[in-house]
């Protein structure tokens, strides 16, 4: 009796609407032949892709099996209701269970028979491979077009909007200023070379500066990021050795990093799939845009390892309580002193000497931490009173005017290392071009240091003013402000029983 009340259930499905596919409209036409004239429910996806059941009207048809109400299901072609072998299997399954018949009115199954059943899983197979064959022509389609520097589409970069052109004869798009947004950028990046400028600092103005329609929300993550993104700069001869010496994959060659253009940052075809850090180019892929960059070089190159070089200290920072670390030693013993926290919270300087039973009694006396910052910050006062302006600062080899000398001879080491590498193999002739080419790579590199030692020697004599604004506002400057301070003034510091020595490097 209850076969009766049962219904024959047309499933159709349509991704896109396109000239050479065949209508929604049309594969009913199909599968209402197959009902000859009896009594059916319609079930219709429109948009959805056949890779997954995650379908609105497939879903409401599979209730409706399990509800008993289902007799067969008819479609116009298999690849219509699945193109997943595993999700046809589940389905086929579950039509065995609640007795339901599977019709496909162009391939002519049935379901009832084992070369039926079979006919079916194989088919299911090439519809698979059909899918995974067309993926894999998109993804070597985009993966083709981000290498000639073609948009591909995405979040346009703050500062920057859309311009329609043609790349090669194909119509694409570019990314041209923004005047008001690419004038805001550009603060970003000359505000952080600022020594004395933190990315909070860069938000504060920003959100100060906001009027209506601009962005008002700023926050660090979204600033950091656009000065880490190379799509601003200029990329020239600097910009490629930075990516390459990080284990980046430059597309272009070098003779094309002339100072103009801006550059794509991508994942990496051969990626593991696992979510890189954001600092982690090792792998990533820089490909060179069709848009000019908006950044000198040696600008994005000094916020680059600013970013760098703040990271590092951060993550150097998180066991440090004061500001003094590093700096502290026993008169006695030689060791360091260290910053312990007793069960009250209370911070306090201990000889690691005494400490570790070394070879150091210690001072007999405990030196609270906060007595002896107070201390030390007067005497830092005092010292810059008596002073108009402070000695020259020692070399500094991470400043941006030796980077790019560094990153040569770096790159100049490499090329060493792989010369070294082809001796065991190379024939008489080869030996000899690899130790003229080693020679000459010597001497550059000599040439280089020099330079870079020309430039450490010559630094400037810095503003005693420069210094006091940091020790006037001592107590809203981070710790790393603080201890940058101290380095420059302080040598180190003796803890004597009876008195306290500071050796002053100025």
């Amino acid at each position: 009796m209850m076969e009766e009340f049962r219904i024959d259930a047309l499933y159709v499905r349509q991704s896109i609407d396109k000239k050479d596919s065949i209508s929604i409209e049309s594969q009913l036409d199909f599968c209402k032949y197959e009902t000859r004239g009896g009594a059916c429910e319609e079930y219709v996806d429109r948009g959805f892709s056949g890779k997954n059941t995650n379908r609105p009207a497939f879903e409401q048809m599979m209730k409706a099996v399990e509800g008993g109400k289902i007799k067969r299901v008819i479609v116009y072609k298999l690849d219509r209701i699945s193109r997943s072998i595993l999700d046809f299997a589940n389905m086929m399954e579950t039509f065995q269970k609640y007795n339901v018949e599977f019709v496909s009115s162009t391939e002519k199954f049935d379901t009832s028979t084992p070369i039926g059943r079979a006919m079916l899983n194989i088919c299911i197979v090439f519809a698979q491979l059909e899918r995974e064959t067309i993926q894999k022509r998109v993804s070597d389609a985009y993966y083709s077009r981000s290498q000639k520097g073609f948009y591909m589409g995405g979040r346009v970069p703050y500062g920057f909007k859309l311009e329609k052109t043609i790349i090669e004869g194909i119509h694409t798009s570019r990314f041209v200023p923004d005047d008001f947004k690419a004038l805001q950028v550009k603060k970003m990046f000359q505000w952080y070379t600022e020594a004395d400028t933190s990315l909070g600092e860069i938000q504060r103005r920003l959100c100060a500066e906001s009027t209506d329609g601009v962005v008002k929300n700023w926050c660090t993550a979204r600033i950091s990021e656009i000065l880490r993104n190379p799509i601003y700069v200029k990329a020239d001869m600097d910009i490629y050795n930075f990516f390459k010496l990080q284990g980046a994959i430059l597309v272009n060659p070098p003779s094309e990093y002339i100072g103009m253009n801006g550059a794509f940052l991508y994942k990496g075809r051969n990626a593991d799939g696992t979510k890189k850090k954001q600092y982690d180019l090792v792998g990533r892929e820089v490909v060179l845009a069709p848009h000019a960059g908006i950044i000198d070089s040696a600008t994005w190159l000094r916020c680059r390892l600013k970013l760098i070089n703040n990271r590092q200290a951060a993550r150097t920072n998180k066991a440090k309580r004061t500001w003094l670390a590093g700096k502290m030693k026993c008169k006695k013993c030689g060791y360091a002193y260290v910053t312990i926290k007793n069960i009250n919270g209370m911070r306090y300087f201990q000889c690691s000497g005494a400490r570790y039973a070394i070879k150091c009694a210690g001072i007999g006396k405990t030196i609270y931490a906060d007595q002896m910052e107070e201390y030390i910050y007067s005497e830092m006062q005092s010292m810059l009173a008596k002073l108009e302006y402070l000695s020259p600062e020692k070399s500094n080899q991470n400043n941006s005017v030796v980077v790019p000398y560094q990153i040569e001879i770096a790159d100049k080491d490499k090329e060493i290392e792989l010369l070294l590498d082809k001796l065991a193999f190379a024939n008489p002739t080869l030996v000899d071009y690899i130790n003229k080419r080693i020679k000459k790579l010597d001497e550059d590199k000599k040439a280089l240091s020099e330079k870079i030692m020309q430039i450490s020697s010559s630094n400037p004599e810095k503003n005693i003013e420069k210094i006091t604004s940091y020790i006037d506002k001592w107590d809203v400057i981070s710790i790393d402000d603080k201890q940058k301070i101290v380095d420059i003034l302080i040598k180190v510091i003796y803890i004597g029983e009876e008195a306290i020595e500071i050796e002053w490097n100025i």
